[in-house]
Formats: structure tokens, sequence, C-alpha cells
């Protein structure tokens, strides 16, 4: 552009030169010429700069879009760079958040997450388990709508947030008997500016507790074995005398002993005399009772003895069905129970495994035991009767679980509450009345299979549905 108007303003003058030469004398037109030069030769000055200040600028201008392209590159690099980390930061975020979750939801423990008014912010899969309610369900909802059957209150909530000290709360028990589920409950305080909350923790200790009252109950049988073992030997020496006079004084007033008519006749009486007068006043009958109660006792206190050492008998190998059989021959006669229409028939159902192996134990201790069971479960009925709609009846059970075989003995009688069921096997403790019964036949029971052949005695019952002992013996 700036070329094309100095070769017109060039052209322009030498025309203008060239008309004027004709016009102007030879002075004139040397003068004329000189400012013409001159005014040439400023123009062409004033192109060289305005040609050199456009190259600068153009330079300028190729420099400067150099810059921006290398700040824009500089730039795009660095928000590449914090992009990456951004996502590096949320992938890492996210991992630690499934890893975070699943140590939760791998603890057997129910983990809820609450606010402070009782809504859900979170839900483990314990608590899916114990619920059958998904997190998805859960989440946001209220936590009393969602679980009413948990041991915790708004209240408890509340003030753990605001005292900010964790709640413990041991040994929760729901349900009863054999169905009965002991919990710890344990609120811990999320402290939060924006937003307080808790979080709750449910432990099932239902093993750690049946295990602990068997340790106190392996307790209560050690020491009360060594004091039953002081009361039998204390009450033995007694009991022998009373005993042995008892048989002194029937053998001394019998007429069949020589003796007896000897020392009569020297006082002047007859042996038949001193008889007929005690028989009619009954006194031989007192005797049969003083005789048959010290029996009694005698018998209990050989099972305080046997509650109080280790047996002695060899084990042997057994067939439990036949030693069964053999018990249930002997307690037949305790199978006729006396209702007010004259008698029902107990019956009896057998459900026995084939091919039982033999089991190593005492056959007359094991039988002992299934004889106080099946006593047991007479007296029941007889005091208390079987369920309206069923008649009496006694379950007997024998199969194999594992390295052990199982026999079971179970009633269709009034079953026991948790209370009794949990004390059956302390030694001293009845339900019966005074003089009906001394407290100690499951006791000794659970000792002999417990301590005696290392197995296992346990009870499950239902108050209305009746009670199940089972007795495990290994192999």
């Amino acid at each position: 552009m700036t070329r094309a108007i100095v070769t017109f303003l060039i052209v322009l003058t030498l025309a203008f030169t060239f008309a004027s030469a004709k016009a102007f004398t030879s002075d004139e037109s040397i003068i004329f010429a000189a400012m013409i030069i001159v005014l040439l030769v400023i123009i062409i000055i004033i192109s060289q700069i305005s040609r050199r200040k456009h190259k600068r600028g153009r330079i300028n201008l190729q420099f400067t879009q150099k810059e921006l392209e290398q700040k824009i590159i500089e730039r795009t690099e660095k928000l590449t760079d914090e992009i990456a980390k951004q996502q590096a930061t949320e992938v890492l975020l996210t991992e630690t958040q499934e890893y975070l979750n699943s140590i939760i939801n791998s603890m057997p423990s129910i983990l809820i997450g609450v606010t402070a008014d009782g809504t859900i912010t979170h839900w483990n899969s314990a608590a899916h388990h114990a619920t059958d309610i998904t997190a998805y369900q859960a989440l946001t909802r209220n936590l009393f709508d969602i679980y009413p059957d948990i041991p915790v209150t708004q209240d408890m909530i509340t003030t753990t947030i605001d005292q900010g000290t964790p709640r413990l709360t041991e040994n929760i028990q729901s349900g009863s008997g054999s169905n009965a589920l002991h919990t710890d409950l344990t609120i811990y305080p999320l402290v939060s500016a924006n937003r307080p909350g808790a979080v709750i923790r449910l432990d099932d200790v239902t093993k750690r507790v049946r295990m602990e009252n068997m340790m106190i109950q392996n307790e209560k049988m050690l020491s009360l074995g060594e004091l039953a073992a002081g009361m039998a030997h204390e009450i033995n020496n007694p009991l022998s005398a009373i005993i042995n006079s008892i048989q002194n004084i029937q053998r001394r007033t019998t007429p069949e002993l020589p003796k007896n008519h000897q020392v009569a006749q020297s006082l002047g009486i007859e042996v038949e005399q001193i008889h007929a007068y005690l028989s009619q006043r009954e006194v031989f009958k007192f005797l049969d009772n003083i005789r048959e109660a010290g029996d009694r006792s005698a018998k209990i206190v050989t099972n305080m003895l046997e509650f109080s050492r280790n047996s002695t008998q060899d084990h042997e190998p057994v067939d439990l069905e036949e030693l069964l059989e053999h018990a249930l021959l002997l307690a037949n006669n305790s199978f006729q129970l006396k209702t007010q229409d004259g008698g029902t028939q107990l019956a009896l159902q057998k459900e026995y495994e084939t091919d039982l192996p033999k089991v190593p134990c005492a056959a007359t201790e094991i039988q002992q035991v299934i004889l106080n069971l099946l006593r047991n479960a007479c007296q029941c009925f007889i005091t208390t009767g079987a369920k309206a709609d069923e008649p009496p009846k006694i379950t007997l059970r024998l199969y194999r679980w594992d390295e052990h075989v199982c026999l079971e003995i179970e009633d269709n009688g009034p079953g026991m509450e948790e209370p009794v069921s949990r004390h059956v096997f302390e030694p001293f403790y009845t339900t019966k009345e005074v003089g009906q019964g001394t407290g100690l036949g499951l006791s000794v029971s659970y000792f002999i299979v417990t301590e005696h052949h290392e197995g296992t005695i346990e009870v499950e019952s239902t108050p209305g549905k009746g009670s199940n002992f089972i007795i495990t013996l290994p192999l």
C-alpha cells in the first residue's frame, strides 16, 4: 500500500515538473527541481520510516502471538495437570470410601449412623441381614420407623450427643427360653459443627453369655460339690446309726428269734404279746416309715457323694438303644398317670436312627440319667398335665451328630419359664413341694454327663409347649 502511494507521488511530481519546466526560466527551474528532489527525499524517508514501523509492528505482533500461544499452552497443561490430580483425588476418595464401607459391612456388628433427630445416614450389611431392609430403603428414613424393635430411644441418642461420651448397655435380653438372644448396645456420639449425630452399634453376645453362664454353672457345681461331700459325710454317720437302730428294734421284737423268747420269759412276759401290742398300736408301721425315710436319705447321701467326686466305673462300649429300652422297662411303673378320671396311659414315641455305633460310657450312670429325666417328665404330667389338644406323650430320639451320639427326651407337658430352665441343673433347686423332691436329680445327671463322660446336656423349653432334654456323648 505504501509503495503504491510513493510511486503515485513520484509519477505525479515528474509530470508536474515536466509541465512546469516549460513555464519557468532556467534558474527557476533549477530551484523548482531542487524543491522537487527534496520533496521526493522527504517522501522516501517518510515511506521508509513507515515501512520500518510496519515491519516492527508486524514483528511485535508475531512475538505477542507466540507469547499468547505459549501462555495458552502452559495454562492448558496446568489445567490438564489439575484435572488429572482432581480425577486421581476423586478415584482415591472413591476407593477409600469403598474400602471403609467394605470394612464396616464385613463387621458382624450392626452399625447404624443417625442424625440428632434419628434420620438414618448409614446402614451396614449386618443391619440389612438383621432386618431384611436394604441400605437403599433405610437411608434418609427415621430409625424408629425402619427398626421399631431396636433397644434404643430418641432420648438415649439425644443424651449421648449432648454429653459427647459413648453410652454402653450390656446383655440386653430379647425372647425367652432357648430362643433368648442377648445384645450389647453402644451409642457413639459424632461431634460435628454442621451436622451432629451418633453411631449405634449392636453386638450379638448370645454365645458369650451362654458360655459365661456355663462357666458360672461349673463353678457353682465345683463349690457345691465340695459342700455336698462334707454334708454327705456328716449326715452319713448319724443316718447309719438310725437305720441300724431300726433294724435292731425290728429284730429284737420279732417272735422268730429264740433269744427274744428267753429274755421275755425271764421278765415274765411273752414276745407274742409284745409283738401284738406293737402291731395294734402301729408301732411297726412307724418303724417302717422311719426305715423307708432312712433308706431314702441314704440314697440322697449316695447321690451327694457321687455328685462330689468323679466316677470310678470303667467306660465300655454300650448300645444306647438297648440301654434306653432297659431304662424304659425299669421305669414302666412310672408311666401310669393318675388323673381324676382314673388314669391315662402315657404315649411313647421312639425315633431311633439305625446302625448307630456303640458309645463308650458307664451304662449304670447313663441309665440313671435317663431314669431321672423320664421320672421328671412323668411328674410334670401328674402335677400339671399335658396340652389340652394333645394326649400326654414322651418322645425319645437317638441319632448321630458328627463324632457324637445324641439322645433326646422330649415331653409335651407345661414347659418351663426361662428363669426356671436356667437353674434346673443347679443342686437343690426344685419347683416341687416340700418333701416331693431333693433338687439333686438333674444336678447329678449334669455331672454324670459333663464330668464323667465329657459330654453335654442341655434343655430347650417353651412355656405351654413342653421341654426337650438333649444329651450329647462323644464316640
